[in-house]
């Protein structure tokens, strides 16, 4: 291959920007909702599939425990759909990766992390 085909093509190589201080700060801070959103959510799927377990160990029958778990399990599809959806959405396609990264866990956040510390502090 001739070594000018990707500067006739592309341009010639240029060395990538350095980050700015700013996109790491939001970086940052869409790291810590997100870690928080995915902990809470995870602390609610222990706590379903618990109850669950505990109900068929009790004599549920399956039917019961489906009709127990289920709309928890379509809830948090039916979220994790319209937060992908809301992120291929035109305008907020436009927005850097780590500044949609931060406007999704901002709306990902409050829901998962409230009910979260709620049966925290109910079960606890």
């Amino acid at each position: 291959m001739n070594p000018q085909t990707y500067a006739n093509l592309y341009g010639p190589a240029q060395p990538a920007q350095p980050q700015r201080r700013g996109e790491t700060v939001v970086g940052l801070l869409a790291a810590l909702l997100w870690m928080l959103t995915l902990a809470s959510v995870g602390w609610l799927t222990f706590l379903v599939g618990m109850v669950a377990l505990w109900g068929l160990a009790d004599g549920a029958s399956w039917a019961e425990t489906r009709a127990f778990a289920l709309p928890y399990a379509l809830t948090v599809a039916g979220a994790a759909a319209a937060l992908l959806a809301l992120a291929f959405a035109p305008g907020v396609r436009r927005l850097t990766p780590l500044t949609r990264l931060l406007l999704l866990g901002a709306l990902a956040f409050p829901v998962p992390t409230g009910l979260a510390l709620w049966t925290w502090v109910r079960v606890g």
